[in-house]
């Protein structure tokens, strides 16, 4: 692609069948049947559901008529494999290939949508027919899940009919590299790995430090209990990516990107490898695009599933091709980087927002969320809830909400007990604080951290000591070891926790995990060491009763833990 005409030209051209698939009707086309493609729909077998409708098109005459898609994770997991039928934009759920056969003929054929495959809220009478009329979704807002429910993520098609790479084009042809700094702080954005740092000022950072060549990372290295929302995003949408790195490297003077993944994830690496590979057939990646004299290219870097690479040194160490291990700073990446030097890292769901950010405005972006955490987050919802999966929600969204109404609710009417938040580095947070809108600062006062987005719902039947020890047991396992605070102070951590699980605490242990706890935050070397204790620090602050159970009683209210006499 060598001018911005023929980006026209192609988004012109396929934007018919994406209006059908947001429920815009064609004479041409009678049906576009979306079938979620994330990983854990294709681990349901999706593919053979897939296989099965085209069977039986072709058998009744009609595979011209109808175009099957298989899409990026729409997010209802736990309902997989689950498809949506447009134009009416009718929802099925638990899909088996036995019902491939009566979604053509009732639905396809006749009109009459499949009653025993649709979505039925908790205590219903009536099934939901339209995917927009669930709660689930109808009280989302979807800016970097955008593309998920209507393109291929195999096709740079898909994505150009979607106002695909127009930021980068227009961030090339439009605006100076100063300007789109400024766009991006004026947006009031803020990283989504879990600092919460404003991705403007990062930016702004490394383009005024000095040293040539600059890079650009995106941290896919997501590594925490319960959390898939990265990999949802580089499976269902890698072009969003792909431009905003782009973008980036223009504002900064980089001519050279890396995404490092975990190994773990072949389905999104499979996706992303295909994306940069369309993305350099059609010129908007390599040398001079859209013909401006810009010139920039992403490598795919694969970890080993560490989880210490998600902190930004360590990851960039082992991009090097060296253990990942952090070192202090500063300096930081914006000044000593990748090899050395200056390089913007920043996570997956940071950089998608990207381009929505250049191409309708930082005022546009702004507006949404709150006055210090602005746009949205998404979050992957596990544990005790009914609606497990991803959901992407304006910043400012309380707990409740999200529990309860898009989440759906605990399971088997059991209580609601805490939410975890933030993964090993975040905290719990208990029912008292469930009007607590989602932000950075709100979570922060709790004890908690917004994190990358893992959201680990409990009941009644969860023992919170049991909680805490899961995760500093994680966090010993996760440790690089180089330095003693982490890699001795969570082990000592561990085995007092595992004294009060077992029946063998004794009077004085809370006082010694929280003095553990605060030593090894204000020492430890990097950002697994200094948060892993939160769990700790967070259970005993709002259920310090039950450690106290544990030790003086010998009891565990939830009848977890199987004490030792």
């Amino acid at each position: 692609m060598k001018s911005l005409d023929e980006l026209a030209k192609i988004r012109d051209s396929r934007r018919a069948a994406l209006k059908i698939r947001e429920g815009v009707p064609s004479a041409t086309e009678k049906a576009h049947i979306m079938m979620c493609g994330g990983a854990g729909c294709i681990s349901s077998k999706c593919t053979d559901i897939v296989e099965a409708m085209k069977e039986c098109l072709a058998k009744n005459g009609i595979a011209d008529q109808v175009q099957i898609i298989l899409t990026g994770c729409m997010g209802p997991c736990d309902m997989g494999p689950v498809a949506i039928v447009y134009p009416d934009a009718t929802f099925y759920r638990r899909l088996k290939v036995k019902d491939a056969e009566a979604i053509v003929e009732e639905h396809i054929l006749k009109g009459n949508p499949v009653q025993r495959l649709l979505y039925r809220t908790p205590g219903a009478k009536e099934p939901t027919r339209c995917v927009h009329d669930i709660d689930l979704f109808k009280k989302q807002k979807k800016i970097v899940l955008r593309n998920n429910f209507y393109i291929d993520p195999t096709s740079i098609e898909d994505y150009i009919a979607r106002d695909g790479y127009a930021a980068l084009a227009k961030a090339l042809t439009q605006m100076e590299p100063g300007e789109i700094i400024e766009e991006v702080k004026k947006s009031g954005l803020r990283g989504r790995g879990g600092a919460g740092f404003s991705t403007g000022m990062k930016w702004g950072f490394t383009a005024a430090a000095k040293g040539s060549p600059k890079y650009v990372v995106c941290n896919g290295d997501e590594g925490d209990p319960g959390a898939f929302m990265d990999r949802s995003v580089l499976e269902g949408d890698p072009h969003s990516i792909i431009e905003g790195m782009a973008i980036c490297g223009r504002a900064i003077g980089s001519e050279q990107g890396y995404v490092y993944v975990r190994a773990e994830y072949p389905l999104a690496i499979e996706r992303l490898s295909n994306a940069i590979d369309d993305a350099r057939r059609y010129g908007l990646l390599g040398k001079n695009i859209f013909e401006t004299g810009f010139n920039f290219d992403i490598e795919i870097r694969i970890g080993a599933g560490a989880f210490v690479c998600g902190e930004e040194t360590a990851l960039l160490t082992s991009i090097e091709g060296k253990r990942g291990e952090p070192r202090p700073r500063p300096p930081f990446p914006a000044n000593a980087g990748v090899w050395g030097k200056p390089t913007v890292l920043n996570n997956v769901e940071t950089w998608a927002n990207i381009p929505e950010i250049i191409l309708k405005g930082a005022e546009w972006f702004s507006t949404i969320g709150t006055e210090k955490s602005k746009g949205t987050k998404v979050f992957a919802l596990a544990g005790r809830i009914n609606n497990t999966g991803i959901v992407e929600v304006p910043m400012g969204t309380t707990l409740r909400e999200i529990v309860f109404e898009i989440g759906g609710g605990i399971p088997r009417k059991k209580l609601f007990k805490a939410v975890q938040t933030g993964g090993p580095s975040g905290g719990c947070i208990p029912a008292d604080y469930l009007d607590t809108p989602v932000d950075y600062d709100s979570l922060g006062a709790l004890g908690a951290i917004m994190g990358s987005g893992g959201m680990i719902v409990m009941d009644e039947d969860t023992c919170m000591v049991d909680i805490a020890k899961f995760f500093i047991d994680f966090c010993v396992d996760e440790s690089c070891g180089k330095c003693s605070p982490c890699r001795i102070g969570t082990k000592r951590m561990l085995e007092i926790l595992e004294r009060i699980t077992t029946g063998n605490g004794k009077e004085g242990d809370i006082e010694l995990l929280q003095e553990l706890a605060t030593t090894i935050k204000s020492t430890a070397l990097c950002g697994l060491g200094q948060t892993a204790p939160n769990p700790v620090l967070s259970t005993i602050r709002y259920f310090r009763h039950e450690y106290e159970e544990h030790i003086k009683e010998h009891y565990c209210r939830s009848g977890v833990c199987e004490f030792k006499e």
